[in-house]
């Protein structure tokens, strides 16, 4: 069992630039991929991106690619997702995930545990 809290989030203007955490208690951090995801009112949830449990391998949505950067820190167990050149339509509550598949994964099915959810806002 894996348990994650995201935090970080809050309300930006367009162009601004938040960094949301995520931390994780229970089985070995280190040994899974992480993911974030993001889901708008009426919308599904989407990729974001993922990064490996090395942190060597890194995806990200194209929709963010230049913008957002996920990285690791594997001694405090915990996840980031560096985000800059907010624009309004990055507006959605981030959900961060783990899973221990081998090769890491853009879909959402792939993933076995999920935090809460941490709400971003761009104002514009």
């Amino acid at each position: 069992q894996v348990q994650l809290v995201e935090s970080g989030g809050g309300l930006v203007q367009t162009g601004g630039s938040l960094r949301l955490s995520c931390a994780a208690s229970g089985r070995s951090f280190s040994s899974q991929v992480m993911g974030w995801f993001r889901q708008a009112p009426g919308k599904e949830r989407e990729f974001v991106a993922c990064v490996s449990p090395s942190g060597s391998v890194r995806r990200s949505a194209d929709s963010v690619k230049g913008r957002f950067t996920i990285s690791r820190d594997n001694a405090k167990n915990e996840v980031y997702l560096q985000m800059s050149s907010l624009k309004p339509e990055d507006t959605a509550l981030y959900y961060c995930a783990a899973t221990s598949k081998l090769i890491p994964p853009t879909a959402r099915e792939q993933y076995d545990y999920w935090g809460q959810g941490t709400q971003v806002t761009v104002s514009s």
